[in-house]
């Protein structure tokens, strides 16, 4: 949601890792290639502009946080980064047309900015896509089809280097069937399996060993889902909401990957 991610090189004669521009599309998680981890940790902020029974029009915003050198085994002793090692800001506009009470047909842009405190140097970044989701099925289990075509791409100010990618994802996300109170929130498990197919090798720059160039990945997971937002108001950042978390799973080219997820997984 969650970005795939590239781990930035040392400040040497080595070619500018930009790739942590693509932070945001890859999705917030524990990355792991046969070289190095890295986390990534995506902030989703959103505002309405317009809204009617047809369609909707969003303001996009996401920061997301990279940290070099964090693995899984940092996770169990609750080891936490020390720095930030990227930090990549990417605001845009987003439209859903509601068709009807089946299908929505979702489409954005984006114009961003991505600076690695590693290398002091920073990116321009750019995306669009195209998305539709499709209900079907019974209401105990409410399962949604989900197919996201999309392009992101980063030009770095380091070394005019210029790189992008196209994805097609396509997964299930289903409740199983039950559900419970939490307060006035009603709290439902939900499960999804999804594949992402790139049409040019997404690299993934690690310092130690080959880069690794991934053309899929298959993830599985689970997640929460909440009847309403919520919010971090009591440590006053009441901007910041979430209508799901959950935790996946996601492999396939070279790739191992933990996503933490803040929002519909798909």
């Amino acid at each position: 949601m969650t970005t795939h991610y590239a781990v930035a090189e040392e400040i040497t004669s080595e070619p500018d890792a930009s790739h942590y521009a693509f932070a945001n599309y890859l999705g917030s998680g524990i990355y792991r290639t046969s070289g190095q981890s890295a986390a990534v940790v995506n902030i989703p902020l959103g505002f309405d502009l317009e809204e009617s029974d047809e369609h909707l029009l969003k303001l996009r915003l996401t920061a997301s946080l990279g940290f070099f050198d964090y693995s899984f085994n940092d996770l169990p002793g609750g080891s936490f980064p020390k720095s930030v090692g990227t930090l990549t800001l990417t605001p845009g506009i987003e439209y859903h047309w509601l068709v009807d009470d089946q299908l929505t047909l979702e489409s954005y842009f984006d114009l961003g900015y991505g600076h690695n405190f590693s290398t002091h140097s920073h990116v321009g970044i750019y995306s669009t896509g195209l998305s539709s989701l499709y209900r079907f099925g019974s209401s105990e289990y409410s399962p949604v089809w989900v197919n996201r075509l999309y392009y992101a791409g980063y030009k770095s100010n380091q070394n005019d280097n210029t790189e992008g990618y196209s994805v097609l994802k396509t997964g299930i996300d289903f409740a199983l069937n039950y559900d419970w109170q939490w307060d006035d929130i009603r709290v439902e498990p939900r499960m999804f399996v999804a594949g992402h197919w790139y049409f040019n090798q997404l690299k993934f720059v690690t310092p130690v060993g080959k880069n690794v160039l991934t053309s899929y990945t298959y993830e599985i997971g689970s997640t929460l889902a909440f009847s309403k937002p919520i919010n971090f108001s009591t440590i006053g950042l009441d901007s910041i909401e979430m209508d799901h978390i959950g935790l996946s799973y996601q492999m396939g080219g070279g790739l191992k990957v933990w996503r933490l997820i803040f929002e519909f997984p798909l």
